[in-house]
């Protein structure tokens, strides 16, 4: 993720967003279909399950969040650890709705916003304190989404950062680029 200097926490946190969203697609891409169905025990979620409760938990919080409690009645969280998406094309479906929603949400926004209250749960939030709870949180899932898809993929993970033993050959390059556009 290219570091761009921001004073604005909104801009700053949508950033952080899409960098994540695009962590877990680069994942996601790499595995096989039938590897994003795979739990390593009972305890564990598949990746199509994570999928599944992100979004769910992105539809809840972020539509009408200035409004309603982020906590929808109408959510069953409990599901979204059940019957994951069918394939791909339906998993990729609800990872796409689910960051519509919360992109969305977030780039109506100004920073003159970031001080109102918000509801999750019934408990208070600043709309800054909001985006911070859910940012941590979907980083978090992002973590496990490629946590499965690396052990699932072994030898064959194409590194989403800098590659083992690679450091010195990534600063370089980093330098080099730095110094080009100067």
């Amino acid at each position: 993720m290219a570091l761009e200097f921001s004073t604005s926490h909104l801009s700053d946190s949508i950033s952080l967003l899409r960098y994540y969203k695009n962590l877990g697609e680069r994942a996601l891409a790499q595995v096989a279909d039938d590897q994003l169905f795979y739990a390593q025990d009972e305890e564990c979620n598949s990746i199509a399950i994570i999928v599944k409760h992100l979004a769910g938990n992105m539809r809840s919080r972020w539509t009408d969040f200035l409004t309603a409690d982020g906590e929808k009645p109408s959510r069953n969280r409990d599901s979204e650890f059940e019957d994951p998406p069918r394939d791909r094309k339906e998993l990729m479906r609800t990872w796409e709705e689910g960051w519509t929603c919360l992109l969305k949400a977030l780039e109506s926004l100004n920073d003159s916003d970031l001080s109102q209250r918000v509801l999750i749960r019934g408990e208070a939030h600043s709309v800054m304190q909001a985006i911070n709870r859910q940012l941590c949180h979907y980083a978090y899932h992002v973590g496990q989404i490629v946590l499965v898809a690396k052990h699932r993929r072994k030898g064959d993970w194409i590194s989403l950062s800098v590659p083992r033993g690679k450091s010195a050959e990534f600063n370089q390059r980093v330098l080099s680029r730095e110094l080009s556009q100067r």
